[in-house]
């Protein structure tokens, strides 16, 4: 559904893409981590035409999104990172102009705003004006503009940013319906827990390009965990060979086989009065492919 390959920008002497390639399939949760600055938002832009790029190319559902952004803004919803609501208009002025935008009309219009309000918990506040919204609403209020219409791609940079829990709790039900139903979802975020918690895919950016993409799994299969182990005084010392690091009692062993090592320990006299496995986690990938990434430049 959507496909950008080799996009480049650069502002100054500044590089915001530097060679950013990316394709998200029909039905897919595309999960965008990087640091702030890694080229994440820029992309956004530039998908949705708001930043021309200096080089590149993108599809959306075989469109050209460069040479027509007509046609292709009708294929996509976006919410920005930052709100732009209009003030003085209320919850349903603002759906009532994003779904004509998304083509839609009189009765399937009022329908599509029901029941995006209704899934997003804004039916009480569809006659709200949006200057009076909390921030939560207002999240909401932004994701909704880009939900209705039901269009086959939803680019949702930091959507939960700030947001109180209901509103994420919302929000992260609705960007799994709309998966299950076909649609191509790219989420940016710094809040990786949720990508655990919506199945999605990653991509991961630094400097400007994507250097890591695959599932959750594919990526951290040869990742190192931890091993936790409170220490026994009892017990015979951890062995110097180990690479532990002890701290407050605690000894903390990064491992690709913690049961293996573990056993090891054990058979050597350690007599921990608990011990704790840390599996590899989203954090831990980041660190990896910065450190990888940083050393080849």
């Amino acid at each position: 559904m959507l496909a950008a390959d080799a996009l480049r920008k650069t502002y100054g002497r500044t590089p915001a893409l530097d060679g950013f390639s990316l394709t998200v399939a029909p039905g897919e949760i595309a999960g965008l981590v990087g640091h702030n600055g890694a080229g994440k938002t820029t992309f956004v832009e530039v998908v949705t035409g708001l930043t021309r790029p200096d080089a590149g190319s993108v599809t959306i559902g075989g469109v050209d999104a460069l040479r027509r952004p007509r046609a292709a803004r009708r294929l996509f919803g976006v919410a920005p990172q930052e709100p732009a609501l209009y003030a003085p208009a209320t919850v349903r002025d603002h759906l009532r102009l994003y779904g004509a935008l998304a083509g839609l009309r009189r009765q399937a219009l009022n329908r599509a705003i029901g029941a995006v309000a209704e899934e997003l918990r804004l039916t009480g506040q569809l006659d709200r004006r949006a200057g009076l919204l909390s921030g939560g609403q207002r999240r909401r209020t932004q994701a909704a503009t880009a939900l209705i219409g039901d269009p086959p791609l939803l680019l949702l940079d930091e959507p939960t940013a700030g947001a109180d829990p209901e509103t994420r709790d919302a929000l992260l039900a609705a960007v799994r319906s709309r998966a299950a139903a076909g649609a191509a979802v790219l989420y940016t975020t710094h809040y990786l827990p949720e990508l655990t918690g919506l199945g999605a895919t990653l991509a991961v950016a630094r400097a400007g390009r994507v250097i890591a993409r695959g599932t959750r799994t594919e990526l951290l299969k040869d990742l190192p965990g931890e091993l936790r182990l409170v220490l026994d005084p009892s017990g015979a010392p951890l062995p110097a060979t180990s690479g532990a690091r002890i701290r407050d009692g605690v000894a903390h062993l990064t491992t690709r086989d913690p049961a293996g090592d573990l056993a090891a320990l054990l058979a050597a006299g350690c007599r921990p009065s608990s011990v704790d496995v840390r599996k590899p986690g989203l954090d831990d990938l980041y660190h990896s492919l910065a450190k990888d990434t940083a050393r080849a430049a």
